[in-house]
């Protein structure tokens, strides 16, 4: 059987938007209850994460939308990891892991020099996921205020930048 190719793009069209909003009311109401900092980035990702000097990424695998993540920015550097979902037809195919690592590299690209999360011990898949590319868990007061009530474990990934 031959791989799919996954491609992970920059979020530029209205259809991204949409599919990145879709996505993550997917897995948010199947485990939770959608907030409002839900609702103030999912309906206008790009007012309130490209233009503040983050971005979401969309992943394809062929022609269809697969995944997502956002990388928002939180000032000095510092950028939460969030939004990220695959959907769930895609799910135990490593797109996961392959989204975070471009995620990583355009937060670097972006002039982050840390990451930030906030997860659930309700997605245990997750939390390992951001463990195994090396994000380590950390007390809620070294990230700052997290506005989910769905998150109760918080990690942070340090980024070195690659050697030239």
């Amino acid at each position: 059987m031959l791989e799919t190719v996954l491609t992970i793009t920059s979020m530029k069209t209205t259809n991204e938007a949409h599919a990145f909003k879709t996505l993550n009311e997917e897995w948010i109401t199947r485990f939770f209850t959608i907030e409002e900092e839900d609702r103030v980035i999912l309906d206008n990702p790009v007012e309130n994460i490209v233009n503040r000097g983050g971005d979401v990424l969309i992943a394809r695998a062929g022609d269809s939308i697969v995944g997502c993540v956002a990388l928002v920015p939180s000032g000095a550097g510092v950028f939460e990891l969030s939004k990220m979902s695959v959907t769930p037809g895609s799910r135990g195919r490593g797109y996961g892991r392959r989204i975070i690592d471009a995620a990583i590299d355009r937060a670097r690209e972006l002039g982050a020099t840390s990451l930030f999360l906030g997860s659930s011990t309700k997605l245990p898949n997750a939390v390992h996921l951001y463990e195994s590319v090396g994000f380590k868990h950390v007390p809620v007061e070294r990230i700052g205020p997290m506005p989910y009530v769905r998150a109760d474990v918080f990690m942070e990934l340090e980024l070195l930048n690659k050697r030239e």
